[in-house]
């Protein structure tokens, strides 16, 4: 055996334990890079999902199209178990709007309305003076608390985000995702991702919301609030199409308002705008929420009425009639009148939308109109319907 100079055995080295080690830190090393690239893979995978995401609803066109896109497909690239929207709509404008373009929103029961900031659950406590704005509030569910925000809440449901949707600092509603994964969303969670989507949903929120408003407005009669010929143009040749499909009737009436120039020349002007207001109202008081009542011009109105025959249009009419001539119109405390109408109806029996839909309409449109001159030549205050031949 060796000895040192000083005596002593030489101090022993384990080299088979400091290459074990080596090779367990190597290993641990290789692992948690591999776990770094699938984390890596992972993340570019989900911001590629979400970039697709982004462009698919700057291009939706129309607020079905975008709410339907966000409900469909975020669940889905951020594997969330439940999304809802919740909007801030104080006066109904956004709902009163969406109905009068034919918005389902049945079609969307996560799609939620409020008509204050003061029923989003979003805790203006949690703002800081660097940060007046509300912030994202993440943590567990509570049933209780977060019903608002998941009315419909699957059983399972552990945590949720609630982001702000904010345009120009001012909130107009909130994006509500929940999860049932407990670790899935934290108040320790960096928010970042989060509020730049909600920016992104924010925008074209406001965006298709703007241009719906235009929508309606180049489609509504501003005297009435009823729609305008352009509207009834373009539904008209929708159901002609929808009808040939589906075989069922539909009808039209032209209704116009009898001796409305004595009105204007008893009342004025604005005592007859009074008087095609409260026309419109009771007509609309006597149809269907499927129908759609139009102001054509001057005194002049039409009814569209979907899946209707002859017998339960002209019945319609005749309600419509007796509504206007039944009551008098008052103008003020000392001013009432009576007023009348003659309508004429015209019905396009399944079979009978045969050739080119555009042709289809008009003639619909003209015979409605022969038959309210047949009314007001055979006295005024009156219904002429008629049906059209199957082919």
């Amino acid at each position: 055996m060796t000895h040192t100079a000083t005596g002593k055995f030489p101090p022993h080295t384990d080299h088979a334990g400091q290459a074990h080690d080596l090779a367990a830190e190597n290993r641990a090393l290789r692992a948690r890079m591999a776990y770094l690239l699938e984390q890596a893979e992972r993340n570019h995978a989900i911001m590629t999902r979400h970039q697709a995401f982004d462009l698919e609803i700057v291009g939706a066109s129309n607020f079905p199209e975008l709410v339907g896109t966000i409900f469909r497909v975020l669940p889905v690239i951020s594997e969330l178990d439940s999304v809802t929207l919740t909007l801030v709509d104080e006066d109904a404008d956004i709902r009163t709007v969406m109905l009068k373009l034919d918005v389902v929103f049945a079609d969307f029961p996560g799609l939620i309305f409020v008509e204050s900031l003061d029923q989003l659950d979003l805790d203006p406590g949690r703002r800081s003076a660097a940060s007046p704005t509300p912030k994202p509030i993440l943590g567990m569910y509570d049933k209780l608390r977060h019903a608002p925000s998941f009315p419909d809440a699957r059983p399972g449901l552990q945590s949720v985000a609630l982001v702000p949707l904010l345009r120009n600092k001012r909130v107009i509603g909130s994006l509500n995702l929940g999860s049932n994964d407990p670790t899935r969303f934290t108040p320790s969670l960096g928010t970042d991702f989060l509020e730049h989507m909600a920016s992104i949903i924010a925008i074209c929120l406001e965006n298709v919301i703007s241009n719906e408003m235009l929508k309606y407005i180049g489609l509504t009669d501003s005297l009435t609030g009823v729609y305008n010929r352009r509207y009834i143009d373009r539904r008209l040749l929708e159901e002609i199409a929808r009808a040939r499909r589906q075989q069922y009737p539909i009808s039209f009436m032209y209704i116009d308002v009898d001796h409305f120039k004595r009105v204007n020349d008893t009342v004025g002007h604005g005592g007859g705008d009074e008087v095609l207001r409260e026309v419109a109202a009771r007509i609309k008081n006597e149809l269907r929420a499927s129908d759609a009542l139009a102001r054509f011009g001057g005194e002049e109105f039409v009814v569209l009425l979907i899946d209707a025959n002859l017998e339960s249009a002209a019945f319609v009419a005749e309600r419509i009639r007796a509504s206007v001539a039944g009551a008098m119109i008052v103008l003020s405390p000392s001013l009432q009148l009576s007023v009348t109408v003659s309508i004429g109806v015209a019905c396009l029996e399944p079979g009978s939308a045969e050739g080119e839909g555009g042709a289809i309409a008009r003639a619909l449109i003209e015979r409605a109109d022969e038959l309210l001159y047949d009314a007001k030549e055979n006295g005024r205050n009156r219904v002429a319907s008629y049906r059209s031949q199957a082919a």
